[in-house]
């Protein structure tokens, strides 16, 4: 909820998911600048109750159009 919202905030499209192992999971799309506000956010800050130990983010890539509409949570 908390990290849709801040996606959202960011003009951002995508999904994020908590996993059963305790992790996040998701993909972001947008603005190369809000794309790396969203990354500050999501290895620092978090919802409320997270504790942030680590943050990796993966396949990071320039795309041509976005592929998602809206920021959502997949459950």
């Amino acid at each position: 909820m908390y990290t849709e919202k801040e996606g959202l905030r960011l003009g951002l499209v995508g999904w994020v998911k908590n996993t059963a192992a305790g992790t996040v999971v998701g993909q972001a799309q947008g603005p190369a600048a809000m794309v790396e506000e969203m990354k500050f956010w999501l290895s620092k800050e978090g919802s409320p109750t997270s504790r942030i130990t680590r943050a990796r983010f993966t396949n990071q890539k320039p795309i041509d159009k976005l592929e998602f509409s809206g920021f959502k949570t997949r459950f």
